[in-house]
């Protein structure tokens, strides 16, 4: 992932929101995250993020930012005047202040969607980095600050030219890199893609005017760029723009083409690591973090006019719905079914084995009402346990596998963890198949003995053993009377000679009966 900088926090969010009090190794360091301090907790050793000292007051800090210095924390947010700056400067960290009736919840989500807002300084070969290298220069030509934004009104790049006028529309576009929604707006977007050049645009409410051009080629609409006008543009801003947007088409082109081919590379590469022929070190691709596999599969049942295109269909449905929550994400179709790699990063304080799992469960549900209903076509979704990284995902997806295959209509969505017991029973009957000498003995007989003489021994004998030895809820399961229960058991006892007494028969016999329910054998 790449790393955001402190400064590039302060370009997105700035003063008033955020005051930046000190920062003595610069503001080229990395911000990774933000936490919120908990005072019972031990702060963990988290390089790049920023804690947010929550209940702890500005003056008092300083033993706190000392402690977040030696966990390799970029800095400290306190919330009011008299932040400990000593402190600061001594740990090596930013010291960082918001106003003093500030929520913490908003001043987390604020800087969270500033972290996540912007990549950092890229190589020249990468089409995202030149998209903002790009509004930076448009933005210094044109004389207004810039974005560029694709046709569905979010914003894939925007300038940081200091000086520039901005406005609350552009600062929450930046924050949730998409434009915000109004009437108004959506009108001013028709004007331009109808345009076939540079559009001046009033303002719309607490906003500045703005200047617009959509970015085409061959016809296609790729995108638009808009700049903020606050009546100081350059005299020739509308031919400056439309050069902007020539170069924008040629930039988004190679955008599309290296996501393409970057959506190719990391579906061949999990590929191989579900196969488990590809070398773990390849892995380090998708992150050193936990991960999980979650799978999913069209209902066999019922069968879709075109299988094959039905399946690629489902494929680009996980992919959006994964991409929407994760950003870029690997997927793909192997074996009939859409595998997707699921990041579980540890939480603080919960087993790794639940880390996000009832996210992941809320996600597997949404995707496959979703697909269900845009394919007309039921869909079932299976997710493994979590492993330590995307080299261990083949053990993922064995789970996985194996969840589909006891997933029905009343239960289409299931992680391993919740349907462990059907997957022991799953995983015995099939040892109990290959072994013969596992299923020989009473269960055998039983099964014999109702098909030789059209009795219902075995299946009084399951229902018997699923309440617990209990003769009233077994005679309840059957809907028999108590009696005809009691009366089946005892000729069992008599004429195949189990002894029902026994804790070891009754165990053997109930797996044979079970197990041979499970595989279409039994009862």
């Amino acid at each position: 992932m790449d790393a955001r900088t402190l400064g590039d926090l302060l370009d997105v969010v700035g003063e008033p929101s955020v005051r930046l009090h000190t920062a003595p190794a610069g503001l080229a360091v990395p911000v990774t995250e933000t936490l919120l301090y908990e005072a019972h907790a031990s702060l963990p050793r988290t390089p790049g993020a920023l804690l947010l000292a929550v209940g702890v007051p500005a003056p008092d800090a300083g033993p706190l930012t000392r402690a977040a210095g030696e966990a390799g924390m970029a800095g400290v947010v306190v919330r009011g005047e008299g932040g400990p700056v000593a402190e600061a400067e001594g740990a090596g960290i930013a010291l960082l202040s918001v106003d003093e009736d500030a929520a913490w919840h908003q001043v987390h989500l604020l800087l969270a969607s500033a972290i996540g807002a912007r990549p950092a300084a890229t190589g020249a070969g990468d089409a995202r980095g030149e998209l903002f290298a790009l509004a930076d220069a448009v933005a210094a030509a044109v004389g207004g600050a810039t974005t560029v934004e694709d046709p569905r009104q979010r914003i894939l790049a925007y300038s940081t030219v200091p000086g520039q006028a901005t406005d609350e529309d552009r600062r929450q576009g930046i924050l949730g890199l998409r434009v915000p929604g109004s009437p108004e707006n959506t009108e001013q977007y028709r004007t331009v893609f109808a345009a076939q050049g540079p559009v001046r645009l009033p303002a719309l409410a607490g906003a500045l005017p703005r200047l617009a051009v959509a970015v085409r080629a061959g016809g296609e609409t790729l995108g638009s760029l808009w700049v903020v006008d606050d009546g100081r543009l350059a005299p020739d801003a509308g031919k400056a723009l439309a050069q902007g947007a020539s170069t924008a088409a040629l930039l988004l082109l190679r955008a599309r083409a290296a996501q393409e081919l970057a959506r190719h590379q990391d579906g061949d590469l999990l590929r191989r690591l579900l196969d488990g022929t590809a070398d773990p070190a390849a892995a380090h691709r998708f992150g050193p973090e936990p991960v999980r596999v979650a799978a999913f599969v069209l209902d066999a049942t019922v069968s879709a006019p075109d299988g094959e295109q039905t399946a690629l269909r489902l494929l680009d449905l996980v992919r959006l719905q994964c991409e929407a929550r994760y950003g870029r994400h690997a997927c793909v179709l192997a074996d009939g079914a859409v595998y997707a790699l699921l990041p579980a990063p540890a939480e603080r304080g919960v087993p790794r084995s639940r880390s996000h799992g009832e996210r992941h469960l809320r996600l597997a549900e949404d995707i496959v009402r979703r697909a269900g209903q845009a394919l007309r076509v039921p869909v079932r979704a299976g997710l493994g346990e979590v492993v330590p990284s995307a080299a261990a995902v083949a053990a993922s997806r064995r789970d996985a596998d194996l969840v589909l295959r006891v997933l029905g209509p009343q239960l289409p969505v299931a992680s391993v963890a919740g349907v462990r017991p059907r997957i022991t029973l799953l995983r015995l009957a099939e040892v109990m198949e290959e072994q013969r000498e596992l299923n020989m003995g009473a269960g055998l007989e039983v099964r014999a003995y109702d098909a030789g003489h059209g009795t219902d021994y075995a299946r009084t004998l399951l229902a018997w053993f699923e309440a617990g030895c209990d003769m009233a809820g077994a005679a309840e399961r059957l809907a028999v009377h108590p009696n005809t229960c009691r009366y089946r058991l005892r000729q069992v006892r008599r004429r195949i000679g189990i002894n029902l007494d026994d804790p070891d028969e009754r165990l053997v016999l109930w797996l044979q009966l079970r197990t041979a329910a499970d595989t279409g054998e039994g009862p």
